[in-house]
């Protein structure tokens, strides 16, 4: 089954510049983690996001117009900052995977429900 990891951080407003030796060492353990996933046969898919400036909401309702604003849906300390798509046996070992996220963060893992329109 696969389940949704996503990882809810607080935003940082500066990071190490890719390329330079700090940001090679911020990235060893998303990278390590990575491997672990695909070596076994977790991995489906996974991103980070931009920050949370980039973002824009569009909310609408039942016979309204669509309103777009720039933001995020919801303003709060720790925002949406990536997520994986892992393949597990069950929720305890989706939990387990979850759980070795190499940063200070919180998270919401969820199965992902069947849709038998999508390519398996």
């Amino acid at each position: 089954m696969e389940y949704m990891i996503l990882i809810h951080v607080e935003e940082m407003t500066q990071s190490p510049a890719p390329g330079t030796p700090e940001f090679d060492e911020s990235m060893g353990g998303w990278m390590a983690y990575n491997q672990m996933l695909m070596d076994g046969g977790h991995f489906v898919a996974g991103a980070s996001l931009m920050p949370v400036t980039t973002a824009t909401t569009i909310r609408s309702t039942v016979g309204g117009a669509p309103s777009i604003t720039d933001g995020p849906y919801a303003e709060t300390k720790e925002q949406l900052g990536g997520f994986y798509v892992v393949e597990a046996s069950d929720l305890d070992e989706a939990l387990a995977l979850a759980a070795k996220i190499p940063v200070p963060a919180t998270l919401e893992v969820r199965p992902i429900m069947f849709r038998p329109d999508a390519p398996r």
